[in-house]
């Protein structure tokens, strides 16, 4: 299986979003990964789901959502090596109470499949992962496809303190977090939430991309090259 269209953002054009729920999605990541989409050394996630989602395979619920920094199964032995010290780093200011940080947004410009081992090689630049970890997470759930996210990431100027709730645990990739301060309520409804990107919530003053529109532009370019 080739590449194929799975997916693409409605609004795909640069530019700030904004939105106003009391709960909104938010994707868990690596805290290596969400440090690397940050600073804009990544600009693709390349997911497969967790065993929660084994049966049917990982799906791009959302177009925008926040990015939740998870600290479990994160290794040296699956970094290409320029991040391999951004990990120590990370590691070492790890959160020590039930709280978590959410310094970042993204916003899901385009999305496609693969099972092609040497097409996902060429996009090694657009990521942090080495090709080992990219193999073993390609023959995990072997039936079904490597989602390939192409984002336009964000920088919040005040980033959210959200406390760590029992439902937020385990091998799932989306979950329900407060977009203000506010105390986060158990949810179990992520699959319908609404999120509305046209409006500010009143949490969020300023949310910057942290790639200049130029600059991104090109890198959609080149990752389009390979995906075409």
């Amino acid at each position: 299986m080739s590449f194929s269209i799975k997916r693409q953002a409605a609004d795909s054009s640069p530019g700030n979003p904004k939105f106003t729920i009391s709960k909104a999605p938010a994707l868990k990541e690596w805290a290596v990964v969400c440090k690397a989409l940050e600073s804009g050394r990544q600009t693709i996630l390349l997911r497969k789901g967790g065993i929660m989602e084994y049966r049917q395979g990982f799906e791009v619920k959302h177009n925008d959502f926040f990015l939740y920094p998870t600290f479990e199964h994160q290794s040296k032995e699956y970094l290409q090596s320029d991040y391999l010290n951004e990990l120590d780093t990370i590691l070492g200011n790890r959160p020590v109470s039930n709280w978590n940080t959410i310094r970042t947004y993204a916003k899901a410009v385009e999305v496609r499949e693969t099972n092609n081992e040497r097409l996902l090689q060429q996009l090694r630049q657009f990521h942090i992962w080495n090709d080992n970890y990219v193999n073993i997470r390609l023959n995990y759930n072997p039936k079904r496809p490597m989602s390939v996210i192409l984002l336009r990431v964000y920088k919040m100027s005040k980033p959210l303190e959200i406390e760590n709730r029992p439902e937020f645990a385990g091998c799932k990739s989306w979950i329900p977090i407060p977009s203000s301060n506010s105390v986060c309520e158990p949810s179990s409804d992520i699959d319908n939430m609404q999120h509305t990107p046209n409006r500010l919530d009143s949490g969020i003053r300023h949310i910057q991309p942290v790639l200049a529109d130029s600059e991104f532009s090109e890198i959609v370019a080149n990752i389009r090259k390979v995906l075409d």
